[in-house]
């Protein structure tokens, strides 16, 4: 029953949106770019009013900031359904519907917990939860316990492809590993790409890692410089809920923890060794994991909630005769953070920019694409994820539950956050020119009368921070098509401003909220250059590729030699 009323509310609201007046375009189709004239049109069809609407609908106080597995996220699904619906898209979801269930499991570690060291010799050293440290326990249990020896493995990392090994020589099976946070530091872009993270200094890969290599718990050692963020984010970031996928197979760590710096130096100073000095060896390929002369002593309880929640996919088929080649796969989350019953004042995130404007973007790429009267030739997916905000996890499962083989998808656009500051003049395209597409990139974008603007901070990993990335993991070539710092008629540094202002008062705050005065020319910009660039893949010569040695080229090399 809660089903049918939900799709009976989001089918109002979708006949709704669609039946805006189309206003005149706030910008025409790029000058002296070789596209047809009905991708052209199409192109210059697409219209800010309508993003606009979508956005006023996502970002209403009735979705209750979309949370992951809430009511107002299940709305939000069925809303966007319906307009692929209205759009005549077919259903790419499960059994003919445009949904994509995803089962979750949320964990709360509990005061009740105790975490501590024991050495060989000496009192147990008892650490008090989220000053000294943080821990979850991944195997979605409610209370779980771990007495095992500890071994400093370094950074963590496995990555033959630059000759490193922080495992080797060592087993470390039913053992706790203590893990340098990020990766080793380098100016050779050869070697982990430099100053750019890879994903081997993301803290779920070194998890990851210790889990399939057999370990029952990992700790990873925070030092401020090397995470680029201090303590305070690690404590308020796991002070809260942790989301998991509920059904996935792969080995679990019984506890997943970080430690403080201070903690991490009094346990290496019983080995007699310095914490500093030891660090800076890591960061060579002379060293070699070790022992140290204690045990970590753990009861970890939590308190474990089950739930479900819905991706939401449609597909305009192509022409293909044969087994598709070239799909083109746009996506942006639709979820948010939910509301917060107990907080005075306004307790609903609702999540305007962050992401109901990508979605709305998305959605009205969907209707200019299938405006066309001719079918493109290979098909086009439109995806809206959820728990994005709880590690991209709805992307996760799509990627690994896709409507066509990864190897058959030739390019996955994601779209992440349109602030209404007016037309841009840039784009940020992070990732981009890990693919042999980039060239057609740039040519895009200098069509479009827009500049690249490059990473500001590499060392933050942004790539790996947002839903393509659950794409490259499995070998599609992706990246998110983003807004850069200048605008039509404005200095950089005022873009800048705009973009530091929304981040220090709305982002993930209840006042990321929609206004009848926001303009989303910028969202319908990006929709455009979306558009050129998904046309581009689907008809590109050659197969769009990671460029050699990239760390995603094995995986998409493996995924086109499946059957």
């Amino acid at each position: 029953m809660k089903s049918r009323s939900l799709t009976r509310l989001a089918l109002a609201f979708g006949a709704f949106a669609s039946c805006v007046a189309f206003a005149q375009p706030t910008a025409s189709a790029p000058a002296d770019y070789s596209l047809p004239g009905p991708v052209t049109a199409a192109i210059a069809s697409i219209d800010r009013d309508h993003i606009k609407s979508h956005v006023r609908f996502l970002a209403s106080d009735l979705l209750e900031g979309r949370g992951t597995g809430s009511r107002g996220g299940d709305i939000a699904a069925q809303y966007i359904a319906a307009q692929f619906s209205l759009l005549g898209l077919k259903p790419a979801g499960d059994s003919g519907t445009y949904l994509q269930k995803v089962r979750f499991a949320g964990t709360q570690t509990l005061d009740s917990t105790r975490f501590g060291f024991a050495p060989t010799t000496g009192d147990a050293i008892p650490l008090k939860l989220l000053d000294d440290y943080v821990v979850s326990n991944h195997t979605l249990t409610e209370s779980v316990t771990v007495d095992a020896p500890v071994v400093f493995v370094g950074y963590g990392i496995e990555a033959p492809e630059y000759q490193w090994d922080d495992y080797k020589g060592v087993d470390v099976r039913g053992k706790v590993v203590m893990i340098i946070v990020n990766e080793p530091p380098s100016n050779d872009v050869k070697l982990f790409k430099g100053e750019a993270l890879t994903y081997y200094g993301r803290w779920s890969y070194k998890y990851e890692q210790a889990a399939r290599k057999g370990a029952v718990g990992a700790v990873i050692i925070h030092r401020d410089d090397l995470a680029s963020y201090p303590w305070q984010v690690v404590k308020s970031s796991w002070s809260n809920e942790a989301v998991a996928l509920a059904d996935d197979p792969r080995p679990k760590l019984k506890a997943a923890s970080w430690i403080q710096l201070s903690v991490a130096k009094l346990l290496l100073s019983l080995a007699g060794r310095d914490l500093d000095e030891t660090i800076k060896l890591a960061g060579t390929r002379e060293f070699k994991a070790f022992d140290l002369p204690l045990r970590l002593t753990a009861s970890i309880d939590s308190r474990v909630r089950r739930f479900e929640s819905n991706n939401v996919i449609a597909m305009l088929p192509g022409t293909d005769k044969g087994p598709p080649k070239q799909a083109v796969l746009y996506s942006a989350h639709y979820d948010h953070l939910g509301i917060v019953p107990d907080m005075p004042g306004d307790n609903i995130y609702n999540g305007a920019i962050d992401n109901a404007s990508g979605v709305g973007l998305v959605l009205e790429m969907a209707r200019a694409w299938s405006s066309m009267k001719d079918r493109p030739p290979h098909p086009v997916i439109f995806t809206a994820v959820t728990a994005e905000e709880k590690g991209l996890l709805g992307s996760k499962f799509l990627g690994e539950h896709l409507p066509l083989p990864a190897a058959q998808i030739a390019l996955n656009l994601n779209f992440d956050s349109y602030a209404p500051f007016g037309a841009p003049e840039s784009v940020k395209m992070l990732g981009a020119e890990r693919l042999s597409f980039y060239p057609t990139v740039e040519k895009t974008a200098k069509a479009f009368r827009l500049s690249i603007e490059p990473d500001s901070r590499p060392l933050a990993g942004s790539y790996y921070r947002s839903d393509h990335f659950s794409m490259a993991r499995v070998g599609v070539p992706a990246f998110s098509v983003s807004l850069g710092d200048k605008f039509v008629g404005q200095t950089r540094e005022w873009g800048l401003e705009q973009s530091r202002e929304y981040t220090a008062k709305n982002y993930h705050q209840p006042s990321d909220e929609f206004r009848e005065d926001l303009d989303f020319t910028s969202g319908a910009e990006m929709a455009r250059f979306g558009m050129a660039l998904g046309w581009q893949a689907l008809t590109a010569p050659a197969a769009i590729s990671w460029l050699p040695g990239d760390e995603f080229e094995a995986v998409r090399l493996k995924s086109e030699r499946a059957p």
